[in-house]
């Protein structure tokens, strides 16, 4: 199949790339003429484990351009695959969406079908078409064309395994000609699951949503727990073993600790809180997954302050991970954001070490933060430090030398923000250990 990809972030470019890999011929459009010209000299703008591998692999059926009149030369499907960040009142910006499907209706030259591959809101797929369609009409044009939602569901750090095994595929059409193209599509990709399941276009639009949600809830619902056991003395490591043995619940997203981040989470949240609202309808299970996100990612800051006291002043902190979660350079709504500005703010300085996000954090987050010094080890960026803190749960990260931080460390202090160690084995070693969710340690905010 002929595929054309607008937007080159981790959701086209991911795409794009393994489409590709079933033989399909690719084209990556991006306005952005900078990006494109690093792709087309092999340069990835995202770090996503073997992504720069598989796009080396298919240079020969992938193409990186900058005009989607060129792409649309040759393809019959076109993914709309580019942002939807949240607005001033947090819902969706379907700017961009819009822009690329009013681009469609100008380019095509023959029956096409549009992807909504974007998470967007229901009732985006009737924008769409309304784009398209006024486009064409400017032209004079009797061309027709069908819009398909495909939501994707990739995880940042495993993007490429999830796109090319996928555990189900949602297809929103409502003709079968367009239902057949996406089967025939997705075949390579469903030959272990075949779970590729068709439905209604908005029901196909809310399912991406619904799925986000659903997962922010359990990492709310979880915070929420860690928060009570403090309170009345329990273990929340052990009653998340305890939950997470009945096959109603699962193990998975029920680990405690300073708050979801990313580009996903936060943000389809919000959008389906102010989506409802707009509606006339009070989302209060989705307000409350967001306001308890918002206050857990203050959990370390308050023990932070509850030890050292308000003014953080000479006090030196190392912070072990900065993007949102491990096997990405992402740091959109990361806990490092919240945590460091809450310590530099009162005075504190800190040393950050991430094995990725460091060029992130230095040329878009923490740009004038003069108070962070980055370090290229693990190890360097604890000596002289009064405490560790641990932020994202990067492997290198799960079984350090704990004898050498105590070497490294003014005092032997660590502040876990993923309860990935063992305190009592820490404690025996010497070290003042502070977990989320175990025992008498609520502190609430000054």
């Amino acid at each position: 199949m002929k595929i054309a990809v607008v937007g080159t972030g981790y959701v086209g470019l991911v795409s794009g790339t393994c489409f590709a890999e079933m033989g399909n011929d690719v084209w990556c459009v991006d306005k952005d003429e900078e990006k494109i010209a690093g792709l087309q000299n092999g340069v990835i703008p995202i770090f996503e484990p073997g992504l720069k591998e598989l796009v080396q692999k298919n240079s020969d059926r992938l193409r990186f351009v900058t005009d989607i009149s060129e792409a649309l030369q040759e393809a019959n499907i076109c993914f709309i695959a580019v942002g939807t960040p949240p607005g001033e009142d947090g819902s969706a910006d379907l700017s961009a969406v819009l822009a690329v499907a009013s681009s469609i209706g100008k380019a095509m030259v023959r029956h096409m079908f549009v992807v909504d591959k974007s998470t967007v809101p229901v009732g985006t797929s009737r924008k769409v078409r309304q784009a398209i369609q006024h486009e064409l009409n400017l032209r004079g044009s009797n061309l027709t064309f069908d819009v398909i939602s495909n939501p994707e569901f990739l995880k940042e750090g495993t993007a490429v395994h999830d796109c090319l095994l996928p555990d189900r595929i949602i297809v929103g059409t409502d003709t079968d000609k367009a239902a057949r193209l996406m089967s025939d599509l997705y075949k390579p990709f469903l030959r272990s699951t075949g779970r590729l399941l068709q439905m209604d276009i908005a029901s196909a639009e809310m399912t991406k949503y619904a799925a986000n949600c659903m997962l922010a809830t359990k990492i709310s619902f979880i915070n929420e727990i860690a928060n009570i056991c403090e309170l009345v003395g329990a273990d929340v490591n052990k009653v998340r073993m305890g939950i997470g043995s009945d096959p109603r619940i699962g193990y998975s997203f029920i680990f405690p600790g300073c708050g979801y981040g990313g580009s996903c989470f936060p943000k389809d949240v919000q959008a389906l809180i102010r989506t409802s609202g707009g509606l006339g309808y009070d989302a209060r299970i989705l307000q409350a997954v967001e306001a308890v996100n918002e206050s857990q990612k203050l959990a370390l800051p308050r023990r932070i302050v509850a030890r050292y006291g308000e003014s953080l002043t000479g006090l030196h902190f190392t912070c072990w991970g900065l993007s949102f979660k491990p096997d990405t350079d992402d740091m959109r709504c990361a806990a490092s954001l919240v945590i460091i500005d809450e310590l530099t703010k009162r005075g504190a300085k800190v040393h950050a070490y991430d094995p990725q996000a460091e060029k992130v954090a230095r040329t878009i987050y923490f740009r004038d933060n003069e108070s962070i010094e980055y370090f290229d080890g693990k190890y360097d960026a604890l000596k002289g430090c009064d405490a560790l803190i641990l932020i994202t749960e990067w492997k290198e990260f799960r079984s350090p030398d704990f004898e050498r931080i105590k070497e490294c460390l003014r005092e032997p202090v660590i502040f876990d923000g993923r309860n990935q160690y063992e305190a009592e084995s820490l404690q025996e070693m010497g070290f003042e250990y502070h977990q989320i969710g175990v025992g008498d340690n609520f502190v609430e905010w000054r």
